[in-house]
Parts: structure tokens; C-alpha cells; sequence
């Protein structure tokens, strides 16, 4: 159909006969907010009434919200650990789910040093499919033709292992690749991939990240939008090209396929799209051999009109970088999900990142929201559960913590996320996220804590003793400005004995047993991904700290209740901090990092 005789929506006007019906869902779904949500916990319920979870808690059969929010307590993933634990170890009776248990999903959010296990039922990936059917039609009003190119998107599988029950458990992207909804997906005008499937799907990240570079570069006037799933690996791209430039060019010169790509069925692939082609080859070499990058990606692909990566929360820190490299071109968010459950789409998805909303998809789950308070002790599920909000009786401008309850058997179930309401489509809140809970920094998919960072400074220190030095003080940030990102740490160190004090070699060791503390997620990102750099460990002189007590107690502070920060980002301070460092030291090799989980 012609955009002429396009099918209106009260969300404007759609592309086509199936944008309308996808545009009419989400009106309806979100006017309609509150009965859905009434029936997706009534189906959950009655589904799950027979599981070993819900029958604990003597619900009779009931179905409605009252009975559920009387008899159910509020829960976070450590309450669960021990069922989880069983369906790991094999126990196939209905512990959490009637539906079949199919493989657990691995979240990037971790517990004791391991990547959360998050059950999931076959149908959940239907709900997931459902999710990203919406995506187009909604860009679709504002960014016309992309039915007129293709898309160059960095997607990669990670790795997967088995649990001791023989269950698959894996990232919730490598399932969906991985799964028939992605391999077998129809034609879509407006959402066609340069990259062929043979190159996401290679476990390889070298080979995969070679091949979808180069078959973006063949294609390179195709291309109408970019998009990597986080920020931080459309600039990995980014640097991978900056890196790997002379090969690609060459293989694009000569028609013949870099001999490191060994994989079967991607070398098969790429006999059908590479072919010689000096013209392109010498382009992409002017290109590349200037000294400055500055908007690269429009050069390279000049006719992008936006890119399409998630750069709220902590990812936002890479806004700067993208706009260097793009020349500034439009940053788009489309969607907010976890491992745990889809919760929603950006109903405007073109707008300013600092402005990005989600509206979430009643349908998906039942949601509620817990007040938050930063203030407040922790809360245990031997508490009586606080009073939570539903989905359509949030108030704006409040931030809450997102809890749910889902078809796969989690029940009111506390995500992390703290989210601030910033209005409503139709019935349906629309959310500003603000951040995950307690973490400390992040650079990729990895997020670490307080608690972890203060163990593995502890760990690191042990290193100091036989030189009768110990760390002081400490603080932290996420340097994103190198490609990959890393972790840097600011150490004031006493020293007991300047004759016998620590030498480079020692603090450099610091930096490798730190690394080998933090959890799992942040070892793979080193090892596996590549998404993540050397740790760094900058020693700053001594009465630093005491100079950054000054600073803030000059700003307002109170003296009384002066905690020294355990990670910084506000410049003054970390010009301070960078003004007193006296070395610098780096991590020499890669941390310790297997598929397997410990047992």
C-alpha cells in the first residue's frame, strides 16, 4: 500500500495494511490497560493454581487481584534460588511453571558472582516475537521509506552451556537468534539485514563481527539505519573497522574471503556475496586512512538516517562518542527488556535520548510498582508485603521499582530497575529509566555493585601486606572514553616502609586479582566478548582523599555524614582525583573465564 492511502491511527498514519493492525494493538491493548492486566494475572494464575510455588500460599483457586496481593509476598532472585536450583539440577514436577520449564535465560544481573538463571516456557518466545513486531510500524510514522534499504545491525550469539538437568541456559538474545521466530522470520520490506544469518548466528565473534562488517561495506548505499543492541557495541563496530580496515579492503579489492573466516556455512555464505570490487575498495581506503574519524558512519554509509541502539541508563555515557562518529545522527531507542520478561516499546523513537520514554505493553506480564524511596531499609520477603502499585495507578513523576509477576512463574518478582513516570499513553504508564538498582559501574552488559567492588579491593590488597602497605581509601569510575570501555580504580595507599613499597609489577598483579574477584558477567566481557579493556588502577598521592572531603564539604556537604563515594563521574573530581595520581598500573593478562557455571 502506498503511504498516500496509508490506514490512519490515532498514532498517525500507517505504511501499511499490517503496520495498521500492529498500530490498532497497541491502542487498544494500552486503552485498555487495566482489564488486560486483569486477565494476564487471572491466566497466570489459574495456569500455575496446581504449581509447588502458588499452592504454598493456599490461594484456592483464586485468580483475583485482592486474594493474590494478600497471600503473595514481594521476592527477589535469592527467595528463589533453591527452586531455581532444583530445575536446574533436572526436577521436571511443577515447581514454579504447569508449562514445561524449555531453558533458562541468563541475565546480565548476577548473584554470587554467577549469571542469574531466569526460567522461561516455550510460548514466552512468541511474546517476545510479538514485542518486536511492533517496533517497525511505530518507526515507521516517523522515518519514512526504510522499506527502500536495509538495516546494518552488529548481532551476536554468546556462549551457552547446560545445567546439570540438561536445560540449555543461555542470553535471551542467543534464544531468540537461535530460534525459529529469527531463523525462519518472512520478508519484511522495512526490516531486511545486511548481515545473513550464517554471520550472526557464528559463534566466532571474530568471524562474526569480520563477515557482518563486510557485508555492510558491500552493501554500504543500502544502508538506511545502523543499530547494535547497546551503544557500546555499535563503537566496538566502530573500532573493530578501525582495526581490521586493511583486510576488508582487500578482500573487497580481490573478491576473496580472509582466510581466518573458517566457519563452514559462513564461507559458503560469502561466496554468494562477495565479489571484486576495486572502486568500492579504494573508497572505503580514503576513508579509513584519514587521520580523523569524525563522522565516519556517514561517509562510510551516507545515506543512514539514524542509528538504533539502547543509550539510556548507563549506556548513556556513549552519547558523546556516537554523536563524533555519526556527525550527530539521531539515536534511537525502541524497546525495554530484560531476561526476565519484555516489558515495552518507545511510542517516539526518534526523540532526544534524554527524553526516552517506554510505554509498557500490558499484555506482556503483571506488573506493579514499589514506591521507591532511597532512602529506606532493605526489605525481606519475611516482611507483610508493602503496598505496590498497579500498572494504571501510577502517579507522575514518581520513581518506583518495577516488580512482576510472569506466564513462566516468577511471582511479584523484583527486577532492579527503578523507573520514573513521565506519563501516560492512553491508560498505559509511560517510563523514564532512571537505573538498576545498586550498581556501581558499568560498561557493557556487565553491572557490579558496591559490595563487589569492596571485595575485590580487599582481595587485590592481600597482594600489599608482605610490603606492609594497605589501600586507604578508594573510589572508582567507568572510563568509556577508550574502546572497549574499562574499569578504572583510584587507590591512596599508606605506605609503611618507602624502602620496601610495592613496585610495578606488584600493583599491576592488584589489578589482575581484582578483575579475577569480579563476577562473572564482567570476566566474560573481558575474555569472551572483547567488550570490556584491562582494569587500571591509578595510585593518587596521599591526602587526596581528605582534599576531596574539602571539595564536597565546600559544596554543601555535611561533615558529619561524609561517605567518601565509591564511584565518581562529576568532572571536578575526577580532575581532581586525575591531578594527584602518581602511577598508573594495568591489568597484564585475562581473568579466569569458563561456559561452565560453578556448581
Amino acid at each position: 500500500m502506498a503511504v498516500g492511502s496509508a490506514v490512519s491511527s490515532p498514532l498517525g498514519p500507517a505504511a501499511c495494511d499490517k503496520d495498521a493492525k500492529a498500530l490498532q494493538f497497541i491502542e487498544e491493548t494500552t486503552r485498555n490497560a487495566d482489564l488486560v492486566q486483569e486477565r494476564v494475572l487471572a491466566e497466570i494464575l489459574a495456569r500455575n493454581a496446581h504449581t509447588e510455588y502458588l499452592k504454598r500460599f493456599n490461594l484456592n483457586g483464586a485468580t483475583d487481584r485482592d486474594t493474590f496481593k494478600s497471600k503473595l509476598p514481594m521476592i527477589t532472585y535469592e527467595d528463589l534460588q533453591p527452586e531455581i536450583q532444583r530445575i536446574a539440577n533436572g526436577d521436571r514436577s511443577p515447581i514454579l511453571s504447569a508449562h514445561p520449564i524449555s531453558e533458562f535465560l541468563t541475565s546480565s544481573g548476577t548473584s554470587a558472582g554467577e549469571r542469574k538463571l531466569m526460567p522461561t516456557i516455550q510460548e514466552e518466545l512468541d511474546r517476545r516475537q510479538l514485542l518486536y513486531s511492533l517496533l517497525m510500524p511505530v518507526m515507521n510514522l516517523y522515518v519514512p521509506g526504510l522499506d527502500k534499504g536495509k538495516g546494518l545491525y552488529f548481532l551476536f550469539v554468546k556462549s551457552e552451556t547446560k545445567t546439570p538437568g540438561g536445560l540449555l541456559a543461555r542470553p535471551v538474545l542467543t534464544s531468540y537468534y537461535k530460534s525459529e521466530h529469527f531463523k525462519t522470520r518472512p520478508y519484511d520490506p522495512y526490516n531486511v539485514y545486511t548481515s545473513p544469518n550464517e554471520a550472526i548466528l557464528c559463534p566466532d565473534s571474530f568471524q562474526s563481527m569480520y563477515t557482518q562488517m563486510l557485508c555492510g561495506l558491500i552493501q554500504r548505499n543500502q544502508v538506511l539505519r545502523l543499530g547494535a543492541v547497546f551503544a557500546s557495541g555499535l563503537l566496538r563496530a566502530i573500532r573493530f573497522l578501525q582495526l581490521n580496515w586493511t583486510q576488508l579492503v582487500h578482500d573487497l579489492k580481490t573478491g576473496t574471503l580472509n582466510p581466518k573466516i573458517t566457519d563452514p556455512a559462513l564461507k559458503e555464505t560469502m561466496t554468494h556475496i562477495l565479489k571484486p570490487d576495486p572502486e568500492m575498495s579504494n573508497f572505503i581506503t580514503k576513508e579509513c586512512s584519514k587521520e580523523d574519524w569524525e563522522g565516519i558512519l556517514t561517509r562510510i554509509w551516507p545515506n543512514t538516517k539514524y542509528l538504533d541502539v539502547i543509550v539510556t541508563g548507563a549506556m548513556a555515557q556513549y552519547i558523546p562518542t556516537l554523536d563524533h562518529y555519526s556527525g550527530g545522527l539521531p539515536l534511537a531507542c525502541t524497546m525495554y527488556a530484560s531476561s526476565e520478561c519484555y516489558f515495552g516499546l518507545n511510542l517516539n523513537p526518534m526523540c532526544k535520548p534524554s527524553e526516552v520514554s517506554y510505554t509498557i505493553m500490558p499484555n506482556m506480564a503483571y506488573f506493579e510498582f514499589l514506591p521507591h524511596d532511597p532512602n529506606s531499609a532493605r526489605w525481606t520477603a519475611r516482611d507483610s508485603p508493602p503496598k505496590l502499585v498497579d500498572l494504571v495507578d501510577v502517579e507522575v513523576g514518581k520513581e518506583y521499582e518495577l516488580v512482576i509477576s510472569t506466564y513462566a512463574g516468577l511471582c511479584r518478582y523484583r527486577v532492579g530497575d527503578i523507573l520514573r513516570v513521565t506519563g501516560f499513553h492512553n491508560s498505559a504508564p509511560q517510563f523514564h529509566f532512571v537505573r538498576r538498582k545498586n550498581v556501581l559501574l558499568s560498561i557493557d552488559s556487565d553491572k557490579t555493585d558496591e559490595a563487589e567492588l569492596q571485595k575485590a579491593v580487599e582481595n587485590a590488597s592481600q597482594l600489599l601486606k608482605e610490603f606492609n602497605t594497605s589501600v586507604v581509601e578508594y573510589t572508582s569510575y567507568a572510563d568509556t572514553k577508550t574502546i572497549p570501555g574499562h574499569y578504572v580504580i583510584y587507590w591512596e595507599l599508606l605506605v609503611k616502609d618507602s624502602a620496601n613499597s610495592p613496585s610495578e609489577e606488584v600493583l599491576s598483579q592488584c589489578c589482575l586479582a581484582m578483575e579475577e574477584s569480579l563476577n562473572s558477567v564482567y570476566r566474560q566481557g573481558r575474555v569472551a566478548d572483547n567488550s570490556i579493556g584491562p582494569l587500571e588502577i591509578r595510585v593518587v598521592k596521599n591526602g587526596t582523599f581528605e582534599e576531596l572531603m574539602d571539595y564536597a564539604i565546600s559544596r554543601g556537604a555535611s561533615i558529619n555524614q561524609y561517605k567518601v563515594p565509591r564511584c565518581v563521574n562529576f568532572t571536578p573530581i575526577m580532575e581532581l582525583l586525575d591531578s594527584r595520581v602518581v602511577s598508573t598500573h594495568f591489568s597484564p593478562a585475562l581473568p579466569h573465564w569458563t561456559p561452565e557455571r560453578k556448581r
